[in-house]
């Protein structure tokens, strides 16, 4: 046993060893203050559902159900008595005991008023901003601060992926212990570093999954994903559109829709066909497709504009997306998931699994763990740093001279920047930084 821990204490002092350490700890510090605000908000919406229902129950739910809804028309009309403005997305009561929700467009945005749909008595209105689960997700992805900031997320992504990836390597069992347990008090160093490391290694493949499957939300590099495989036959199928009449405008300006299609193009109707539908025939027509319950419908708001059925629900196999022509009442696209490309199942697949979809409460724990274990790894990281850091240094790990290691180093971070180019110029810079920084500022610290 004491030759396998010299074994181990000579590996940790090698220095790719160190190389490797001081990229964990450069990662940590760009990473932990977005990991921990990531943890808090994507675990409390992994519930976004059982938390609404009890936060905003007066407005979801009806007091009894009934067998017969009023007519979509009807409901929409009450619930532009209650709020003026232009009714611009319709989605019936997706349950028996549940309200039906209109938007209705106004000079402060769109505001979702709640309706009864058997008796037309308005429950309660929230303007869309400020729906609960709304303001979790803007925090998420910092969209709430601007696209700058959504950018940083993307970065923090990325080295979040270098943290996870450099951390396994350093866990990686040497034979000297230490290494599935957690040793010691919290008063000694070692427990903090074993807390760490236990739980970055226990969890660091479901923290890479959230990562991973997160990253084609992003700003930059989500938009690249999806546009390249949209070229290359592997998203939406672009020839459904070939014979439609079609518009510039991105179904993603119409509101919140699924990743594979927010780029697609919203078709146009045609005003020459003669008078509208109407939104009771245009419901009628969604749901005689065969439309699963929870879609929503957005109104048309130009003469040219059409009315469109969309549903994302957790069952993958029904999601599906139709463009109805206000006039005549043709479906001109209707897009179910059996249609998109390979490329795109799998990371709808990814999507629905980070966001607690796919196996009921079991993938809401699972992902609500790799949450808990985030934030565990971080606290424990900072508290590492603390403890050992030299008053007014950095103190980050320091190799002496590291020749080919620098330049191996220097070639994975050029990698990188080809496949997630936001990271990779900041890895890029990390190393200028690095080299740049004084000795004095830095100091070599004992694994």
């Amino acid at each position: 046993m004491a030759e396998t821990s010299m074994e181990g204490a000579a590996f940790r002092s090698s220095k790719l060893y160190r190389t490797i350490w001081r990229w964990h700890f450069y990662a940590g510090l760009l990473v932990i203050p977005f990991a921990i605000l990531l943890a808090i908000t994507g675990g409390i919406y992994l519930f976004k559902d059982e938390i609404d229902s009890v936060v905003s129950a007066k407005r979801l739910y009806v007091a009894e159900a009934q067998a017969t809804p009023l007519p979509a028309s009807e409901i929409i009309k009450r619930a532009n008595a209650a709020v003026a403005g232009t009714p611009v997305k319709y989605t019936p009561a997706p349950a028996a005991e549940r309200s039906a929700e209109v938007a209705i467009k106004t000079e402060q945005g769109n505001v979702s008023v709640y309706v009864n749909p058997y008796d037309g008595a308005v429950l309660g209105s929230v303007h869309e901003e400020w729906k609960l689960m709304n303001i979790v997700r803007r925090l998420h992805s910092l969209a709430w601060f601007g696209k700058v900031a959504n950018h940083l997320i993307e970065i923090a992504a990325g080295w979040m992926i270098v943290l996870i990836v450099t951390g396994i390597y350093l866990w990686w069992p040497r034979g000297d212990g230490g290494v599935a347990s957690v040793r010691g008090s919290p008063k000694r160093r070692v427990f903090w570093r074993d807390l760490h490391a236990v739980t970055g290694a226990f969890a660091g493949f479901i923290v890479l999954f959230l990562a991973i499957s997160g990253m084609p939300w992003s700003a930059f590099w989500g938009a690249q994903l999806n546009k390249q495989m949209t070229a290359h036959g592997m998203g939406y199928p672009p020839e459904l559109w070939d014979n439609v009449p079609g518009s510039t405008v991105p179904l993603k300006h119409h509101g919140e829709v699924g990743w594979t299609v927010e780029n697609s193009p919203v078709p146009k109707s045609e005003p020459d066909k003669g008078t509208p539908i109407g939104i009771d025939k245009a419901v009628a027509i969604a749901e005689g497709a065969g439309i699963a319950k929870g879609y929503t419908m957005e109104i048309p708001a130009t003469p040219e504009g059409v009315f469109t059925a969309s549903v994302f629900p957790e069952n993958l196999a029904e999601q599906r997306l139709v463009h109805i022509d206000q006039y005549s009442g043709k479906p001109l696209v209707d897009l179910e998931f059996a249609e998109f490309g390979t490329g795109a199942k799998i990371v709808e697949w990814g999507i629905s699994v980070h966001q607690g979809q796919e196996w009921g409460l079991f993938n809401q724990l699972l992902m609500l763990a790799g949450c808990i274990a985030l934030i565990t790894a971080s606290i424990t990281g900072i508290t590492m740093w603390w403890k050992r850091r030299p008053v007014g240094k950095i103190a980050a790990p320091q190799t002496e001279g590291e020749g080919r290691i620098g330049v191996i180093a220097f070639a994975i971070a050029a990698l990188i920047g080809v496949l997630y180019p936001l990271v990779g110029g900041t890895m890029l810079a990390a190393l200028v930084v690095d080299a740049a920084l004084p000795k004095g500022f830095k100091e070599k610290w004992v694994a």
